[in-house]
């Protein structure tokens, strides 16, 4: 008896309907145009250093699941964003130290390489540790769902989606983490913080 291998294997014509969410294509439009604004998210949220193996990992569990994908859903953006982020709940030790390292020296290790001016630097220091602190004082809930909607700009809707929890719930969270930030930075002059 012989076997038959997955090249002899008879291939079927491609459906008159819209394209297999399997498609090898449909996979590679949605690493490309979501891809590098998770990464940027990611490095944000842990540095540099582990942001490839999150990204990677995301969409690895991305394609493992893509078939039962909900495309009622609508974009998959704020579900990438789901995955990155419990990837990211992994890593928490690690975020909660690069925020309060941040707040102790005032180095940011994403931002600093692109800001060249001196001015710039100076104004924004006392602000960023201070913002650090803070960041790394809020409760994961609290952060993973306010740097979600700041930082990766989703919708409070997609947030909810992304964190599988109601859209009241971000709406709390927000209000909760923006007001522990509003008493963190209570006081400081940010007035050159934006030029």
């Amino acid at each position: 008896m012989q076997h038959e291998s997955w090249t002899d294997a008879p291939t079927r014509p491609p459906a008159a309907g819209p394209p297999s969410r399997l498609e090898p294509d449909r996979f590679a439009a949605l690493f490309t145009r979501h891809g590098p604004e998770l990464k940027r998210y990611v490095i944000r949220r842990l540095g540099v250093e582990p942001a490839d193996d999150i990204v990677a990992e995301t969409f690895a569990q991305a394609l493992q699941h893509l078939d039962s994908y909900d495309l009622a859903r609508g974009d998959e953006r704020s579900w990438l964003y789901g995955i990155a982020t419990n990837l990211i709940g992994q890593h928490r030790r690690r975020e909660v130290a690069l925020y309060r390292a941040l707040s102790r020296t005032g180095t940011d290790s994403v931002t600093e390489p692109f800001t060249d001016e001196v001015e710039q630097r100076v104004v924004a220091d006392a602000a960023r540790r201070r913002l650090a602190g803070a960041l790394a004082g809020l409760s994961r809930k609290h952060r993973d769902t306010l740097l979600l909607v700041l930082w990766a700009d989703l919708t409070y809707e997609e947030a909810a989606q992304a964190l599988g929890v109601p859209v009241g719930t971000v709406r709390s969270r927000i209000n909760r983490a923006r007001f522990a930030l509003r008493r963190a930075l209570a006081g400081l002059d940010l007035e050159g913080a934006g030029k």
